[in-house]
């Protein structure tokens, strides 16, 4: 009975609670939302950054230089071909950063002459070209200075070795020359003893 009390005092207490709990009805259904379209007039600023004449001109000479630094020596005669005749100061850039890439002194001449009517022109065209065609004279002129000091020292080298070698043949006759004048020791004694 105890048993039984004990099931009737969890029970009772759950059955209390479950009919304290009322089923509510679904509720009811919302209404369909109201879409109203409506345009608002709306005023937005496109600020586009203007590029200027100078950063075009360092974008595509930066571009150029970056291909035709990476050239082999048939895509750089191709490229010699193509820019036989520089039309505007673009091309003419071109044609001068290619003809460094030979390394050859006399394309570092030819070049320094295209770029210079380029330095002194005052067409407004060229203006934005001026500052890279400079910084191109300078570079150009430096390794035109510095081929001239090489052949230079190597003129020099040359003349060194040539006097070497004429000097070392001097000294070979002279050895030559000592050598048959100095008497033999069996023939010196031969004439001191009679």
């Amino acid at each position: 009975m105890r048993a039984m009390a004990e099931r009737l005092r969890v029970l009772l207490p759950a059955l209390l609670l479950a009919g304290c709990v009322t089923s509510k009805p679904p509720p009811a259904p919302l209404p369909e939302p109201l879409i109203k379209e409506v345009q608002v007039p709306v005023e937005v600023v496109v600020r586009v950054p203007e590029v200027s004449d100078q950063d075009r001109a360092a974008r595509a000479f930066l571009d150029y230089y970056e291909r035709v630094r990476q050239m082999a020596p048939a895509e750089l005669q191709r490229e010699f071909v193509r820019l036989d005749a520089p039309a505007g100061p673009e091309q003419v850039l071109q044609m001068a950063l290619a003809l460094g890439q030979t390394r050859n002194p006399s394309d570092t001449v030819r070049a320094l002459g295209l770029l210079d009517p380029l330095l002194h022109s005052s067409d407004p065209q060229a203006a934005p070209w001026q500052p890279w065609a400079r910084l191109l004279a300078a570079r150009y002129g430096e390794q035109r200075r510095l081929e001239d000091h090489v052949e230079r020292q190597n003129q020099q080298l040359r003349e060194a070795q040539k006097r070497q070698d004429q000097v070392s043949q001097q000294l070979d006759a002279l050895r030559a020359i000592e050598r048959s004048m100095t008497p033999r020791p069996a023939a010196a004694a031969s004439r001191v003893s009679p």
